[in-house]
């Protein structure tokens, strides 16, 4: 990160846009005024204060209709040169500001816009001025949208800039120290528990270094910036987006995290540590080896390695033939190496292509080589505590864990008939274990009056607007064999006229067309699309924030969770874990598979989902 990425400035916003805490960083002015030489154009702009930079920001979110902006081109609202005209939804997360000088707007440009609780956090990196140049002129141009062959698109121009990825970091890091969120990557441990509990396996008990001091921090303790413990009492005044901005706690992360400018440890433990104990003569690293940023204090205690690998399973399931079910995961590999002195740690990392990884990144502290045709070599010298040793994005190397359909059909205004047929764990095997899985169907807009049916296994209860069906409860795991479940029945809700959402806008058939649909359906003839039309009609209209309009569509969303392996394939053999220089530290692996947004669509309504491009 310190080689690709710098940062000119950093500007914290309250609710009210007022600059509440600002940052910068004159070492990297410097770079950007000598990076524009004798460049005159009006276009380019020093920092500003924090009032330009307020005014600018109030400016954007009128010209925007929000701090986020519309991410895509509106017709009598968006204008060259705004972020909306570009028609990327990326631009509500990197946007641009006009700053005002001497009757001139300069652009101030990329700014990496994240919100956290009640407060808004920009952070500019440096980038070079032909970069920004750029950006100007795809914030004028006549066409509108990023073709998926284009070259010079907003894509393939953030590409070129490796401090965009920097800004998130830093941005996400001061977010989770605002709001007091600073708690430590999870890892397992699959062994039974010590003479300590289970709490003491899960979280260790760390000496980092052989001296009282600093005290071990766990998981549970490592929020040093007044965030709560789970399940203890909080005060009113330190609820999430209510407790006060600690400017002390952010000048001594920024000015320790990133000198000059130039991140190098985000880590807020380890710099909590440094301040609340500093260093002492029994803290000094072996003279001939170099002691890494984020490994401040070395470790004494007993030895030991743990790794865990947690994936989130995301699906849309559509039981269409003209639509592909989409199926990916996201997984991360949390590690901690409880090792004296500055060891290295290698292993292969094996499934690498079962499990088809489309992006993969790696701590700073470890080096990826190929071995063999499906295995990688990860060399690293471990930080202290919980770190995540690798993100990444992959396919599922079996089937789908939940798969089948849900249908609905309205057969009346007020009354609905489902079906749901599905197959759990199809194809998985032992030592896969689904611990439970639940599914909800939800009617977000109607209010459940009452429930006929019975499934074929599990539980079912009831709520106001969704109905929970329990296939495999907590306690009755399912290992080493496939089920097959269905669930008919009927739904009925509320009367439709007392359900109706008030709105300025009307989405479907008018009054006419109900008309006449009604006379068409004379002699209890029930027309489902013109029901599904009513039911619609007075939807409000679709917030960015829920760019797929759920209210609008029938679906329901399954939860479950998976232990045993992983989906990707991914996994470490503890055996084939070496360390430098050699110790007796025992290895442990294990994994966690939940699911993330599992949709099952209506098979017989509507269902948004992504054109796919013929070439």
């Amino acid at each position: 990160m310190a080689g690709g990425c710098s940062i000119r400035a950093i500007w914290i916003l309250n609710n009210l846009d007022a600059v509440v805490f600002s940052r910068r960083f004159s070492v990297v002015e410097k770079r950007w005024r000598a990076a524009l030489n004798s460049e005159s154009d009006e276009l380019f702009t020093s920092i500003p204060n924090d009032s330009e930079l307020a005014d600018a920001f109030v400016d954007r979110k009128q010209r925007e209709g929000s701090a986020r902006g519309f991410g895509v081109r509106r017709t009598h609202q968006s204008s060259p040169g705004s972020d909306s005209w570009i028609d990327d939804p990326i631009t509500r997360h990197i946007i641009s500001l006009y700053i005002t000088k001497e009757e001139h707007k300069n652009l101030l440009w990329p700014l990496i816009l994240h919100t956290r609780g009640l407060f808004t956090i920009l952070v500019l990196p440096f980038v070079e001025p032909s970069h920004i140049k750029a950006y100007a002129t795809l914030s004028k141009k006549p066409d509108c949208g990023t073709a998926l062959a284009l070259d010079h698109g907003l894509s393939s121009l953030l590409l070129q800039l490796p401090s965009i990825t920097g800004a998130f970091m830093i941005a996400h890091a001061i977010g989770d120290i605002i709001t007091g969120d600073v708690v430590e990557p999870e890892v397992i441990v699959s062994s039974a528990p010590s003479v300590g509990g289970l709490f003491d396996s899960l979280t260790g008990s760390i000496g980092i270094s052989s001296r009282p001091k600093p005290v071990a921090q766990s998981v549970t303790s490592s929020a040093p910036l007044g965030a709560a413990v789970p399940g203890s009492a909080t005060p009113d005044g330190q609820k999430f987006g209510s407790r006060p901005l600690d400017k002390d706690a952010l000048r001594t992360f920024i000015s320790s995290s990133m000198p000059f400018g130039t991140p190098l440890d985000l880590n807020y433990s380890n710099i909590f540590n440094i301040k609340a104990n500093g260093f002492s003569a029994s803290d000094l690293p072996p003279a001939d080896q170099k002691q890494p940023a984020w490994k401040p204090y070395l470790y004494k205690g007993k030895q030991r390695v743990l790794f865990t690998i947690h994936e989130t399973v995301h699906a849309a399931l559509y039981d269409r033939d003209e639509i592909p079910d989409i199926i990916s995961i996201s997984g991360q590999m949390n590690c901690r190496a409880d090792l004296e002195g500055l060891p290295d740690v290698s292993l292969p990392l094996a499934g690498v292509n079962t499990a088809n990884l489309k992006v993969s990144s790696y701590h700073p502290c470890a080096q990826v080589s190929d071995q063999g045709l499906d295995k990688q070599g990860v060399m690293f010298s471990p930080p202290l505590g919980n770190f995540v040793l690798m993100r990444y994005q992959a396919t599922s190397a079996l089937g789908p864990p939940v798969s089948g359909f849900y249908q609905l059909s309205m057969v009346s205004e007020d009354k609905g008939a489902f079906l749901f047929k599905l197959r759990l764990m199809e194809g998985y095997k032992s030592p896969l274990t689904m611990e439970f899985c639940t599914v909800i169907m939800p009617f977000p807009r109607r209010r459940i009056v009452s429930l006929d049916g019975t499934p074929s296994a599990g539980t079912v209860s009831t709520s106001d607007h969704s109905v929970e069906w329990k296939i495999v409860p907590s306690g009755r795991g399912l290992t080493g064999r496939s089920i097959e479940v269905t669930f008919p029945g009927t739904v009925k809700f509320a009367p439709w006229q007392n359900q109706r959402v008030p709105s300025s806008r009307s989405i479907g058939a008018t009054a006419d067309e109900d008309s006449d649909h009604e006379a068409e359906n004379a002699g209890n003839m029930v027309n489902e699309e013109h029901l599904m039309e009513k039911m619609n009609k007075d939807l409000p209209p679709v917030d960015l924030e829920e760019p797929f309009c759920w209210q609008a569509y029938n679906y329901a969303k399954a939860s479950f969770k998976i232990v045993g392996a992983s989906l990707s394939g991914i996994a470490v053999d503890p055996k084939s874990v070496s360390i430098y220089p050699a110790v007796k530290a025992p290895v442990e692996f294990s994994t966690q598979v939940t699911s993330g947004e599992y949709i099952l669509w209506n098979t017989l309504g509507k269902c948004p989902h992504v054109a796919t491009v013929k070439m």
